[in-house]
């Protein structure tokens, strides 16, 4: 894949970003596929899961605040709160902390692109988000985006993202972000609250 290429239309390019991309085999029995190029017949006996990918130019970033929450930089000590949030927030996916502990040894890692979104005055934590940037392509992606049950519909989903987008403006070029087509939460409605576009559908095919 031609990087100048890819820049042109990254999620229509590839179902990841480039630098995931270059660096990854696609696993026997799985085939990836645009929405462009899907064909249900020949999807007929595969499972097939679809995911959206949608872009940020970072032309504006829109600021957010929610009352009575804060946000912070989240540094690896905080790495069993981030699991535990993406494990209590997914009914059938995580990470493990060795996962995240591994995230951090990546060329892509950044630590100011770690967050953690807080309670005042109890400061429990109810929301996490993290990001990757990769100087080659001037790409920001955003990953593990999570709100813990009890505190959603407060509007902490949007102060991650728009805090994420914040701090990668005036460093990546754009950000892209997946995630199910069909997910619990409607995940793309909050990205394109926060100023995200596209309509890139990519169909992942399993064998059954």
């Amino acid at each position: 894949m031609d990087l100048e290429l890819y820049k042109k239309d990254p999620c229509g390019m590839l179902s990841i970003p480039y630098y995931k991309a270059v660096n990854m085999t696609v696993p026997d029995g799985v085939t990836v596929v645009h929405g462009r190029d899907f064909d249900p017949k020949t999807a007929a006996g595969k499972r097939d899961e679809p995911y959206f990918r949608l872009i940020h130019r970072l032309a504006q970033v829109e600021a957010c605040e929610c009352a009575g929450f804060s946000v912070r930089t989240a540094g690896e000590e905080d790495i069993p709160v981030i699991a535990d949030i993406i494990a209590r927030s997914y009914e059938d996916f995580g990470i493990s902390e060795a996962g995240l502990f591994a995230l951090r040894k990546r060329p892509e890692f950044d630590p100011g692109l770690w967050v953690l979104v807080c309670e005042n005055g109890s400061g429990a934590a109810a929301a996490c988000g993290t990001a990757e940037y990769d100087v080659r392509s001037g790409e920001g992606s955003l990953e593990w985006i999570q709100t813990l049950p009890e505190y959603r519909g407060r509007g902490l989903g949007r102060l991650v993202v728009t805090e994420l987008l914040k701090r990668l403006k005036g460093r990546a070029e754009f950000v892209t972000v997946s995630g199910r087509a069909k997910g619990a939460g409607v995940p793309e409605r909050l990205y394109r609250s926060c100023g995200f576009t596209g309509n890139d559908i990519w169909h992942v095919l399993t064998d059954a």
